[in-house]
């Protein structure tokens, strides 16, 4: 039987793995082709996983010798673009790892492009797919804690990467904050409205560009989502997923990144003229999921296409966690708060 995606993989670094790790366990999907500017980066990764499939250096010729429909991008954020691009004018399917694109006027163009082929792009954002994060989603959209008026975010961690981090303008803004500010989004189901980014680089960093920030997002729901993190912060360090508190007009939702969220809320019965009131605490219930993470993501991303939808993690849809990112990146710049909707629209003006 004839595979349904033929897929070409762009990007043949370590996190590729994954990618063509979950597409071997798909009867319906086969690699056809492996890309690379290093083809010998492509031909190791071929022998890896016991693809028999050519290798290319470049993604347009890749998909015309093999006729691919599906373009899997793993390419470094600078290509994401240009391989977008170049799949969706032939007429490809493309799932691509985070982030959208390097700019949000890149953002915004794959997005018309998307509507104007009618093809499908979606983007990694692997940790909505991390059953604790589903569990403290499902505490807030169930009403435990009441309406949300405030969701806060802890993020420090203090790798030495060594490489192209530590001489980026804004490494933890560009290179890591979408995950955070995804997840913010996914928590609350609301879309960002404004931000103010005050952004540094504190004594004792290793890091050539600002590698902290605090950001204050007001949400479309009436909340303020506040955002604080560093990647030069030793001792004491949060989880990669961050610390979360979740503060409702009945009580707050906790997640440290790495146990189970749970929420506490004022007890029943309790006077609400009491001074300080008795609490009960609700268990987050563990997510039942299929896939996770990667995985997950992707699962997402294929049954989206089987049922002519778009994914949950669409272009259309990621292009507001990337105005958080960029968004922020102004407002450090400025030292001013951006209206979100107008900045997207600034940068729609010469597409």
């Amino acid at each position: 039987m004839t595979a349904e995606y033929r897929v070409a993989v762009a990007g043949c670094g370590s996190m590729a793995n994954e990618w063509i790790s979950y597409t071997a366990k798909r009867p319906d999907a086969v690699i056809v082709a492996l890309v690379d500017i290093r083809p010998e980066a492509a031909a190791e990764m071929a022998d890896k996983h016991g693809l028999s499939c050519p290798v290319f250096t470049d993604i347009g010729q890749a998909i015309e010798e093999t006729g691919a429909n599906l373009v899997f991008d793993v390419t470094i954020p600078a290509s994401h673009y240009t391989v977008a691009s170049t799949a969706l004018e032939r007429q490809c399917d493309v799932f691509t790892e985070k982030p959208l694109a390097e700019s949000m006027h890149q953002c915004n163009a794959v997005v018309a492009l998307a509507e104007r082929t009618g093809r499908s792009h979606a983007v990694m954002q692997n940790r909505r797919y991390d059953p604790r994060i589903r569990s403290l989603r499902r505490l807030i959209a169930a009403g435990e804690i009441g309406r949300v008026g405030y969701i806060g975010a802890s993020f420090f961690l203090a790798p030495h990467f060594g490489g192209f981090r530590e001489v980026m303008e804004s490494p933890l803004l560009l290179d890591m904050a979408i995950h955070t500010f995804d997840q913010a989004r996914f928590i609350s189901g609301a879309d960002p409205v404004t931000v103010y980014c005050q952004e540094f680089n504190p004594t004792g960093s290793w890091y050539a560009g600002n590698a902290s920030a605090v950001c204050i997002f007001e949400m479309s729901d009436g909340s303020v989502f506040c955002y604080q993190g560093s990647w030069c912060a030793e001792g004491a360090q949060t989880s990669w997923e961050a610390s979360w508190r979740i503060q409702g007009e009945k009580g707050a939702a906790v997640w440290d990144g790495e146990g189970m969220p749970y929420a506490e809320k004022a007890a029943a019965g309790d006077p609400a003229g009491t001074f300080i009131r008795d609490y009960e605490r609700v268990e987050g219930i563990a997510e039942d999921m299929k896939e996770t993470f990667h995985h997950g993501c992707l699962e997402e991303m294929f049954l989206a296409l089987a049922e002519r939808r778009p994914a949950e993690t669409d272009c259309r849809d990621n292009r507001y966690s990337m105005a958080m990112v960029f968004g922020a990146l102004e407002s450090a710049r400025t030292g001013r708060k951006i209206d979100l909707a107008e900045f997207m629209r600034s940068t729609e003006e010469s597409l």
